[in-house]
């Protein structure tokens, strides 16, 4: 399991996938990454140390990703992530954190004292597919509310089900709305979601300007940030 890297291009960051307690939703259709998830704490945070010691502020910029929300990581954890802050000269902080955390961000505004671009898991703006099939459990109505939280949206392509025209809307919405966005071609996993090649050989096609885009990272691969397994 690779756990640090750095992202090159675009917005050049180093990026460490962390430990967490479960995921306070964990019931997400799609979804298989609970399984590194942890309630070992002391672990954990011996874990989440050693990653974060490979951390050398180069960029000025660190993006802190684990399987849930930022909100799950151990509080010692959040500690050794500010003192990383602090001794590296991180200007800016990418975390992600589930809609159910959209009151608590200030939290963590206010605890690193420095800009934090906060990215949700969005999947799709199709509010029936991503609730009574995906089970997201983000409710929004629309992506104006999301944007009033989350700085970035994530959103996830090629899933069966699926059509041209929601990708279509969703790329469209998340450039409307939001300053930054991660779209991730989905790869079938331990779960009953499953790829739609025809779709995904439409999308690479239909959208390969993305690649040139600054401003949206696209995940053909969900190991292409360097992390995960």
């Amino acid at each position: 399991m690779e756990r640090y890297s750095k992202i090159t291009e675009k917005t050049k960051r180093e990026i460490v996938l962390l430990k967490g307690f479960p995921c306070a939703w964990g019931k997400c259709r799609f979804c298989d990454y609970t399984d590194d998830n942890s309630r070992n704490e002391k672990e954990m945070i011996q874990l989440n140390r050693e990653v974060l010691s490979h951390v050398t502020g180069e960029f000025g910029v660190l993006e802190v990703i684990n399987s849930g929300s930022c909100f799950e990581l151990p509080k010692e954890t959040l500690e050794d992530i500010r003192r990383v802050v602090q001794e590296k000269n991180i200007k800016r902080l990418f975390f992600e954190a589930h809609w159910i955390y959209r009151n608590r961000l200030n939290e963590m505004r206010a605890f690193f004292r420095i800009p934090i671009t906060f990215k949700t898991g969005v999947e799709t703006f199709d509010n029936a597919f991503r609730e009574e099939y995906l089970y997201k459990h983000a409710p929004f109505r629309d992506a104006a509310e999301a944007a009033k939280y989350f700085d970035s949206a994530c959103l996830m392509v090629g899933i069966k089900g699926q059509t041209k025209e929601m990708i279509k809307r969703d790329i469209a919405l998340l450039k409307e709305h939001f300053q930054h966005g991660t779209v991730s071609v989905f790869t079938d996993n331990t779960t009953d979601v499953k790829r739609d090649e025809e779709l995904i050989r439409w999308f690479l096609q239909e959208y390969s300007y993305l690649k040139d885009d600054p401003n949206v990272d696209v995940l053909y691969e969900n190991t292409d940030f360097g992390v995960g397994d």
